[in-house]
């Protein structure tokens, strides 16, 4: 047993000892690194004759003090003569470890104040970050984030679902403004979310402008859409993608109803109206929506009228698969990863910038996509040639 071995078990039954082991194993480790750098630079060890009239030589070192895991390590940086050395050991001008940064950005994506993080930074470790310091930290995804909004798509998606949800912005006064997201499922059953943007309200202009940025990136062919019923995105997406099908989300128009209803009547029109989508096929969800109208055009004559106005929209998910329609009637997709963000966003109150807000969404949607990158949706696994088909 060597002498490392004999102290970890001496230790092993008190936390701060364990700790108080590992920081000076790992400082060191990281001095006789720095060192071995530049005796590999130099190409001699230490005091050896080889190192006589080479034209360079060790110079000192200079001090350096780096927080990590187990707390804070003074290193020694060496130097040489002729100032050429450079080592590769430690990232420049760091004052902590890349666990620590990694730590940080996790808690800033889980909704942890930059203030709170900086409290648990320093109960934990025993070192002071600033609120600030904090945010400059988490800064460092902002390019990682504005490489997504770059980054070239796939040209296919069998299905595209589009909403939008509000979070607390502030420009120069406090509002909700709305992000526009795009998640989609390709041909092969991988799920994404495609993008997002941000703008002060929800309206059409914005959603085709997005639409167009996503077909200029590479995203050519999509066979089907779900949204909800913000007015002229059917336009809007005819003249974007003309081949592609579009399905009104069949949740909201029922939340759409009993908005209009007597609450008495709410349960009764649901379980009605909730028949529509659970048909074996089109043709008995067609009788099912026609009794709809009948039971209740009496007594809501405008909202069978309204309903009628979109019934080519209703049962569009009907013209597929049986194994994938209970993924597109709705977009209840969607709107699972817009909770997972208000859930998130919650304990920040607000986001002091468009550039704060954007980079919180941004490390939200590529956790997304890491999570269910290569995870087929359930259902598609079983279609997934048929689905190929409906694409050139």
């Amino acid at each position: 047993m060597n002498d490392f071995t004999k102290n970890i078990a001496q230790a092993l039954f008190d936390q701060d000892k364990i700790n108080d082991l590992l920081r000076k194993q790992l400082q060191q480790a990281v001095n006789d690194l720095l060192e071995a750098e530049l005796t590999a630079f130099l190409g001699y060890d230490p005091y050896a004759r080889d190192g006589w009239n080479t034209g360079n030589s060790r110079n000192g070192a200079y001090f350096r003090k780096v927080d990590t895991q187990f707390g804070q390590i003074e290193v020694q940086v060496p130097r040489d003569r002729n100032g050429q050395f450079h080592q590769h050991t430690l990232p420049d001008y760091k004052q902590h470890a890349d666990v620590l940064e990694n730590m940080i950005i996790k808690l800033y994506s889980k909704g942890v104040t930059t203030r709170e993080i900086a409290d648990l930074i320093e109960k934990m470790y025993g070192c002071h970050y600033s609120p600030a310091q904090i945010s400059n930290i988490s800064k460092q995804m902002i390019p990682k984030v504005e490489a997504y909004h770059r980054r070239k798509l796939s040209d296919r998606f069998f299905c595209v679902y589009l909403d939008a949800t509000y979070l607390p912005l502030r420009r120069e006064t406090f509002e909700r403004e709305a992000i526009y997201i795009a998640l989609g499922i390709k041909p092969n059953g991988y799920k994404e979310v495609i993008d997002y943007c941000i703008a002060p309200s929800e309206n059409i202009e914005v959603w085709t402008q997005m639409l167009q940025n996503m077909k200029a990136r590479g995203l050519n062919q999509v066979e089907f859409f779900l949204s909800d019923g913000v007015v002229g995105m059917k336009e809007a997406l005819a003249r974007t993608y003309p081949k592609a099908h579009f399905q009104r989300c069949m949740v909201h128009v029922m939340r759409n109803i009993c908005a209009k209803v007597r609450v008495d009547d709410r349960e009764a029109i649901m379980d009605k109206f909730k028949r529509i989508h659970q048909q074996a096929n089109k043709e008995g969800a067609t009788a099912a929506l026609h009794e709809f109208y009948g039971k209740w055009n009496k007594a809501y004559s405008r909202v069978i009228q309204e309903l009628k106005a979109i019934e080519s929209d209703l049962l569009v998910f009907y013209n597929y698969l049986k194994q994938i329609r209970a993924s597109i009637y709705s977009t209840n997709m969607i709107e699972s990863f817009n909770n997972i963000i208000k859930r998130k966003a919650k304990p920040k109150v607000e986001f002091p910038t468009e550039q704060s807000l954007d980079t919180f969404i941004g490390i939200q949607a590529m956790s997304y996509n890491s999570r269910y990158f290569n995870r087929i949706h359930k259902g598609f696994g079983q279609v997934q040639d048929t689905l190929e088909s409906y694409f050139d």
